[in-house]
């Protein structure tokens, strides 16, 4: 369920597209993100932080589009993202010595410090080629291939890196009989 919940504004935001055009997918991404926001402070009562950046940017840079009814500002929105999530795993490893993964992460996986490092620098490598791959694609191809590569490239993207990942911690996790045995 949270995976869809996660991809519910980046869905409705394709059909929306395919059916009616960037403008309208626009106004449907901000309203659906809204929706979301509210679902999600309804259900658990704390909506986290990147949740409410994410609904920030779609609203300025949603809003830009709509106002200015110029797609630049729209195809700039999930570089700004990707570029701010890796921005705060880059700031925290650098200048306060905080790995954020792992205070976000630390309760659901037990890992050595050098595994967690390496996670958080590769996150970190991600989200910035991520965000310059999404610029090559908004400018150097139409809208409608944009829209395409954003659900699927960038939905590709992400589950082959988390695979990679889950390849390279698979050797710190124990297993349950690990853990009994130890």
């Amino acid at each position: 369920m949270k995976l869809f919940l996660d991809f519910f504004p980046i869905i409705l935001f394709f059909v929306a597209f395919k059916v009616w055009g960037i403008y309208v997918a626009t106004a449907v991404a901000i309203a659906a993100t809204l929706v979301q926001i509210g679902y999600v402070r309804f259900k658990h009562g704390k909506v986290e932080p990147m949740q409410w950046i994410s609904l920030g940017v779609i609203v300025l840079f949603g809003g830009a589009t709509l106002i200015a009814h110029n797609d630049t500002f729209i195809k700039w929105k999930p570089t700004v993202l990707y570029w701010l999530m890796g921005g705060a795993l880059l700031a925290g490893q650098l200048f306060f010595r905080k790995n954020l993964l792992k205070s976000l992460m630390g309760a659901q996986m037990e890992l050595p410090d050098n595994a967690w490092r390496v996670m958080n620098w590769s996150w970190t490598a991600f989200f910035a080629v991520m965000g310059v791959i999404n610029l090559w694609v908004a400018f150097n191809f139409d809208t409608d291939t944009w829209v395409n590569f954003k659900l699927f490239g960038g939905l590709g993207l992400m589950v082959l890196f988390v695979i990679g990942q889950a390849l390279y911690l698979g050797r710190y996790l124990k297993t349950d009989t690990e853990t009994r045995d130890s």
